[in-house]
């Protein structure tokens, strides 16, 4: 195993320390196999060293609370973004977060794949739509891509709940979201009749409503809704949840973050799920989106202010090719 000068240099210090000591420094130096100057020159950079590791263990506290900021644990990005809204902003490189979270053994949430996805088959129906989008989630711009799609989250109790969400492709924001002990057609139109009340005039004219191939979604009662607020309708392949990926790795993230440990009821993990989902809109910020939250993402777009200045933007701006630029 490969040892650091540094670690050698340590521990050469030590043994100088120990009262029972018999060997000098030269000695020493020659059994680690380093150079006398080498250890002289460490000695001497000892209060930069210290003055470092407390610029360091400041640095983690505030990466500490950003990672705990709203009580939803994050990763490197997410801290970096989060640190970006500090008042002042804090401005920290991500390789420093990375580094730091791992000087100081901080571990981000992983999300675990579902190997067990349940089928709620409630009643059998055949009014299957084509998949018009083809996985074009970022062609059409904002509010003209709608995702939606049903979850599950098992309760202490041992029973579930059952959450419905639409999803702006573009933006990514959450636009309606309802949460039900069952996962009957009616929730699902509830979900569509919050989108209207709440975003109707946002959306353009040929609007699409993309959805996997649930009974919820081949109702009768759903197509004719969307019929009636003139939506059309798109349906991924079967057993294809790539076509829907954007609206899956929602859910994904936010069974990795939420804890639910504590939801003994329906209503316990209701309250959870829509504080979260507000967080997940406005406050928990994406690197794809510019390091914006999805409503402020949107308001990007409407307006072309970002509540980053360019100034802090710029010395923050990634050059990888996977980020999406917001501001110039």
């Amino acid at each position: 195993m490969n040892v650091r000068p540094g670690d050698k240099f340590e521990i050469i210090s030590e043994m100088m320390n120990k009262s029972d000591n018999i060997l000098n420094i030269k000695e020493l130096c020659s059994i680690a196999g380093v150079s006398r100057s080498g250890y002289y020159q460490w000695t001497k950079a000892e209060p930069l060293r210290r003055e470092r590791e407390e610029q360091d263990r400041s640095d983690f506290e505030q990466i500490l609370i950003a990672y705990r900021y709203r009580g939803y644990d994050k990763g490197a990005r997410g801290i970096q973004m989060r640190l970006l809204r500090h008042d002042p902003p804090m401005l920290m490189n991500l390789k420093k977060v990375r580094r730091l979270m791992q000087k100081f053994k901080l571990k981000c949430p992983i999300r675990r794949p579902n190997r067990h996805r349940r089928a709620v088959k409630i009643f059998k129906a055949s009014n299957y739509a084509k998949n018009i989008l083809n996985r074009e989630f970022k062609e059409h711009g904002v509010r003209s891509i709608l995702l939606t799609d049903i979850t599950y989250l098992r309760r202490r109790d041992g029973k579930y709940s059952y959450l419905s969400a639409i999803m702006d492709a573009y933006t990514k924001e959450i636009l309606a979201h309802v949460v039900c002990s069952s996962a009957t057609v009616d929730f699902v139109l509830e979900t569509v009749e919050q989108l209207m009340i709440k975003h109707g005039p946002e959306l353009n004219t040929d609007v699409l409503v993309h959805s996997d191939q649930g009974c919820q979604y081949t109702s009768h009662k759903f197509i004719e809704l969307l019929n009636n607020y003139v939506l059309r309708r798109s349906m991924s392949n079967r057993a294809s949840c790539w076509d829907n990926s954007p609206q899956e790795s929602f859910f994904g993230l936010m069974k990795s973050e939420l804890d639910i440990s504590k939801c003994y009821t329906h209503e316990d993990l209701t309250a959870v799920i829509d504080d979260w989902i507000d967080y997940y809109n406005n406050e928990r910020y994406q690197w794809d989106l510019g390091k914006l939250a999805p409503v402020e993402y949107y308001r990007y777009i409407l307006t072309g202010e970002s509540p980053l200045s360019n100034e802090l933007y710029s010395k923050q701006h990634d050059t990888h090719s996977n980020t999406h630029e917001i501001c110039t």
